[in-house]
């Protein structure tokens, strides 16, 4: 079986991105998602479903390597051992790292030939593996490193904002409004039966698809407009 997974850092984030890079190369994907922010594995709960299901000869594919892992050495604890199983990887953005690629590297060793030049031979394959497992540990390094930089300009970049006077973030009470809040927020007026529906908050959360915090905020700030 073939799965494709996905995952952002925070709802307000776009997943369909990934999905349609994933679907593109992979159409008969089974994609699993999930909102999770961190760089380690332990606590995403669908990767590690995922990783429980996935079996030797199944595939899994990422639109990047990040969403694997953004940490360099858990990162590649779990390539070797989903390898180790039998599981392919695929990276659509570093295909260089892919499972198949590092099985060729394995399995291109020179043959030996029973001479004392068996000895340079041997060095020679372990080297090619050695650089084989480097190549994978620098792509998981550079998207541990990607996230630190962007984290470090961000936070200069909110302070210079600061310096400067401006408004850091949205103002307390401040609604934000998207194409899909617009769209959450008329059915949450359709269906809800706080308004005119007819349907608790919990049947309602999982007709509309967004998660608790988004529909009590969404929720609130329609009362707030009634009210005022």
């Amino acid at each position: 079986m073939i799965f494709g997974y996905c995952r952002i850092s925070t709802d307000r984030q776009n997943i369909e991105r990934q999905i349609r890079n994933i679907q593109k190369a992979y159409p008969d994907a089974i994609i699993k998602q999930e909102v999770y922010t961190g760089t380690k594995t332990d606590g995403r709960k669908v990767f590690e479903q995922l990783l429980k299901i996935v079996r030797s000869g199944d595939t899994i594919v990422f639109d990047s390597v990040s969403r694997m892992s953004r940490n360099a050495e858990i990162g590649f604890q779990v390539y070797q051992e989903l390898y180790d199983k039998g599981v392919e990887l695929v990276s659509l953005k570093e295909p260089h790292i892919n499972t198949e690629t590092y099985k060729k590297a394995l399995s291109n060793n020179i043959a030996m030939t029973g001479t004392k030049t068996d000895i340079i031979l041997k060095a020679i394959n372990e080297y090619l593996m050695e650089l084989a497992k480097e190549q994978i540990i620098i792509a998981f390094e550079q998207s541990e490193k990607e996230v630190s930089d962007l984290h470090q300009r961000t936070k200069e970049g909110i302070e210079t904002a600061r310096r400067k006077g401006k408004q850091i973030g949205r103002k307390q009470g401040a609604a934000i409004t998207t194409k899909k809040s617009i769209k959450a927020k008329q059915e949450i007026l359709k269906y809800s039966r706080d308004f005119n529906g007819t349907l608790t908050d919990v049947d309602c959360m999982r007709m509309i698809g967004i998660a608790r915090n988004t529909y009590y905020r969404y929720k609130a700030e329609l009362k707030a407009t009634q009210i005022s």
